[in-house]
């Protein structure tokens, strides 16, 4: 079906719901207004094919946004107007609060920068979202001259049209949709989106239609992390008036769940969605707000004060990652971006999503059609009424999942499949394939959560491989992420002499770090550059002072003294420190000197004291674990840790060779192979 041929199905079965997404785009240019406030004026005056028609329409939306749409600067021109007229009629934004002084509700204009408004509790109970957020809408402003000495204000409201589609019939966008194929579905979604569909890969269209789910889907928690101008936080400031989107900056337990002193209702409970905007500089005043959280996007309800409270708003978090995904993959992890206190395993086990953002392709102008789309309102709402449906069970039908998926993932996953079905397939046909579809894609950006906790969390979340067996067939499929390629920190080969891999501990986790050195003759001279903390600086004066007098146990020819010793610290992860890695200093100072390479893909673990007394290796699983994840194929290791071996997963043991040593000078031994 040709661009044209699928306008012309959507004018014909959704006439007065669509409009021409570029007309929009080019009326925007010229006014800072939301997408759905636009719209409904577009859809009032341009939903046709008619040139003509939409020519005389666009004048006509121009004409009301030019005479009613109330811009900051002509703000005391439009009061004035209010005043000699009596009655004036804006489009502005509301929002409303309770004044606890004089018990009443209180109103102000965001752009008209009208306060202290009397608002009819009537208005607020029919629509409640004034108090959280506020609401466009176009508003016949009255003068009252009674007001004029009083603290209250000479404006008063006549009438209140929130600018949202009045009623929607969800079995008529079922009955409907039986018209359109899946693809054809698909992209009049995406032109709805104001995209044009024929410049995306499948894969790019399901990814931008995943950002949707938090619309569709009842308490869903959605994470992207992606370069700039990729139109992450787009959706949920533009499109849906359901949706409130919360710049980076701090935020209150009062704000998001309950205002104990006026008893108010936070956000979650007034919005479907509740979107943190540059997440990484979101901080929260108070001490209790990650725990409650964690509770929240664990069961949808909250405990505050002596009440326990439900609400249904879906959590997203949007945030940029200015780091190389590839780099960062090699050893750290994809939550680098979050705050500390939200680099929570608890709070990040909960997400149900992770979309990979640096997938998404920049916006560009070409990206933008001039095809029809749903008027963004009537979209958002179709999205709202899906939220009472639900199809997790649907993936019983042909499929079953593999034995890595705990509950919490089996959950996760049936809510993206579930909302991917009521988009896509709300009449309820789809067939065995789509489905395996959209359960491989849920499956897989499930997965990136977990891989992620495993690279954190170590060992306790190292069940990351996700299948799923066909029914039919009894075959299992597994499931991966396209970003964990075969490519690894510790690369294929021998290295140059002086440069080890070794595993230190941070305040929080384990980090691999490269250490190379050069011995250069000299007198004894040392330094150390690169990104080491002061804990890993004394661990190389350990390691160096300590050779500097046992040298000759391995080589009579040499000693420190004819050398001068430079060392670069390389830290990927971006670790704050790397405590308990002196051993690993000392086998790179000594693979210098006597230029001798050490094993390919060698990991050394351990420290030890000015003596030589060996340390045994802390948190040994999740260092073998990682040094698995990093590339390793052998981990040198102190003969005190041989009593944790039997504690060692066998599947870690398949991937690693251990060898033990009992003093330092041993440890190089066997890591050059000079024995």
């Amino acid at each position: 079906m040709t661009r044209r041929e699928l306008d012309q199905k959507a004018l014909e079965h959704f006439s007065g719901r669509v409009v021409r997404k570029d007309l929009v785009q080019d009326i925007k240019s010229g006014a800072n207004v939301p997408t759905y406030v636009l719209e409904y004026l577009v859809g009032q005056y341009c939903a046709t094919d008619s040139e003509s028609a939409i020519e005389e329409g666009v004048e006509r939306v121009k004409e009301i946004l030019k005479k009613h749409y109330v811009r900051p600067d002509e703000a005391e021109f439009i009061k004035s107007e209010v005043r000699e007229r009596g009655r004036y009629r804006v489009i502005d934004k509301v929002n409303v609060h309770l004044d606890e002084r004089q018990d009443a509700y209180v109103g102000s204009f965001v752009n008209l920068q009208i306060s202290n408004v009397e608002i009819n509790e009537h208005l607020v109970s029919k629509h409640p979202k004034l108090l959280g957020g506020g609401v466009w809408a176009v508003i016949d402003l009255e003068y009252l001259p009674d007001n004029v000495g009083s603290e209250h204000s000479l404006f008063g409201i006549d009438s209140f049209k929130p600018i949202q589609v009045s009623s929607l019939d969800l079995e008529e966008i079922k009955e409907r949709r039986r018209e359109f194929t899946r693809d054809e579905w698909r992209d009049l979604l995406l032109h709805s989106l104001g995209y044009d569909p024929a410049t995306f890969s499948d894969r790019e269209k399901m990814l931008f239609l995943t950002r949707c789910l938090p619309l569709c889907e009842n308490n869903y928690n959605y994470v992207e992390l992606g370069p700039r101008g990729t139109g992450k936080s787009f959706l949920y400031r533009e499109i849906s008036p359901h949706s409130i989107l919360i710049s980076g900056g701090k935020t209150t337990v009062a704000k998001l769940f309950l205002n104990l002193n006026t008893g108010q209702i936070g956000l979650v409970g007034r919005w479907d969605v509740v979107a943190f905007d540059e997440v990484g500089g979101l901080q929260f005043s108070d001490s209790e707000a990650v725990q409650m959280l964690k509770d929240y996007m664990e069961s949808g309800s909250f405990s505050r004060g002596t009440e326990e409270l439900s609400a249904r708003a879906s959590m997203v978090y949007v945030g940029n990652i200015d780091l190389d995904v590839e780099g960062v993959l090699k050893s750290s992890h994809l939550f680098k971006p979050f705050p500390d206190d939200m680099q929570d395993l608890a709070l990040i086990d909960r997400f149900h999503y992770y979309l990979p953002g640096w997938e998404i392709p920049k916006m560009r102008s070409e990206f933008f059609d001039d095809q029809f789309g749903f008027i963004v309102d009537y979209f958002s709402e179709f999205m709202r009424e899906l939220r009472k449906e639900s199809h997790g069970d649907a993936i019983n039908e042909y499929f079953a999942f593999g034995d890595h998926l705990n509950q919490r993932d089996e959950r996760a996953v049936r809510k993206t499949v579930s909302g991917f079905l009521k988009m896509l397939h709300p009449h309820g046909e789809y067939t065995k394939e789509e489905l395996r579809e959209y359960l491989e894609f849920a499956m897989e950006g499930r997965r990136r959560v977990k891989e992620q906790l495993k690279r954190m969390g170590g060992m306790e979340y190292r069940a990351v491989n996700f299948s799923y067996i066909d029914l039919d067939t009894r075959e299992e499929i597994f499931v991966t992420v396209p970003e964990e390629a075969e490519e690894t920190l510790i690369p294929q080969g021998t290295q140059q002499p002086g440069s080890i891999y070794t595993i230190g501990n941070t305040e929080s986790q384990n980090a691999v770090f490269r250490i190379e050195t050069q011995a250069l003759p000299g007198k004894g001279k040392k330094s150390i550059s690169g990104t080491p903390g002061s804990e890993m600086k004394e661990e190389f004066e350990t390691a160096y002072d300590y050779l500097k007098a046992n040298m000759r146990e391995l080589s009579r020819e040499e000693s420190l003294d004819d050398h001068d010793i430079k060392i670069q610290v390389l830290n990927p992860s971006d670790a704050s420190e790397g405590k308990a890695t002196s051993v690993g200093f000392l086998v790179g100072i000594i693979s210098s000197i006597l230029d001798r390479p050490v094993r390919p893909r060698l990991v050394v673990l351990g420290s030890m004291s000015l003596m030589g007394e060996l340390v045994e290796a802390s948190s040994l699983v999740d260092k073998l674990q990682l040094a698995v994840d990093s590339g390793a194929g052998t981990v040198l290791l102190p003969a005190k840790n041989k009593d944790s071996f039997s504690k060692i997963p066998d599947e870690i043991l398949d991937e690693l060779e251990l060898v033990f040593y009992t003093d330092p000078i041993e440890a190089a031994s066997k890591a050059l192979q000079l024995e």
